[in-house]
């Protein structure tokens, strides 16, 4: 086969993967929003309850308690080990951690993708086309990065928050 139609293959499968970035890319951003305020809602009932919790933790209370997730699940499930308790944070973070991850790359793929029709324009003296192209480019970019902030620093403060709830629960069960 030759080298020349293989570019030609790869180009335009490039460009049918285009859209669906862009949508996921758009997607990512609602959840990220989402994500944003479950996090402030969870901070806000942190701080109503902290009080509570840690009344309870000094006590030996094993109370059920808003914005204290991997608590709740030990409470819940008292039996539960030290490691499925870690597996439980661990699933409760993993979304975000993953979309802080995924968003970039994905950002770069909506970047290098309208890069080439960009620079054909440029090759063809189209002004317009290279200027559509790297709207294009520097919006998916700029937005996977916006996805990646909203989403890193509440994955950031969560991982704290539970390592913390952790070693609580380790003194709730006098280790």
């Amino acid at each position: 086969m030759n080298i020349i139609v293989i570019e030609g293959l790869l180009a335009n499968l490039a460009e049918i993967l285009l859209m669906p970035v862009l949508i996921i890319i758009l997607l990512l951003l609602i959840y990220a929003i989402y994500a944003m305020g479950d996090f402030v809602g969870q901070n806000y009932m942190r701080k109503k309850n902290a009080a509570v919790y840690f009344k309870n933790i000094v006590q030996g209370n094993k109370q059920w308690l808003a914005g204290y997730p991997i608590h709740n699940y030990y409470i819940d499930n008292p039996n539960a080990c030290q490691d499925e308790l870690e597996v439980f944070a661990l699933k409760e973070l993993e979304i975000l951690r993953l979309i802080t991850r995924i968003a970039p790359m994905l950002g770069l793929i909506g970047t290098m993708i309208p890069m080439g029709p960009a620079l054909k324009a440029l090759a063809d003296g189209n002004i317009q086309g290279i200027s559509e192209n790297l709207i294009i480019a520097f919006a998916a970019v700029i937005w996977a990065l916006v996805i990646a902030t909203l989403t890193y620093w509440p994955a950031s403060v969560k991982k704290r928050w539970f390592a913390t709830e952790l070693v609580n629960i380790r003194k709730l069960n006098g280790e």
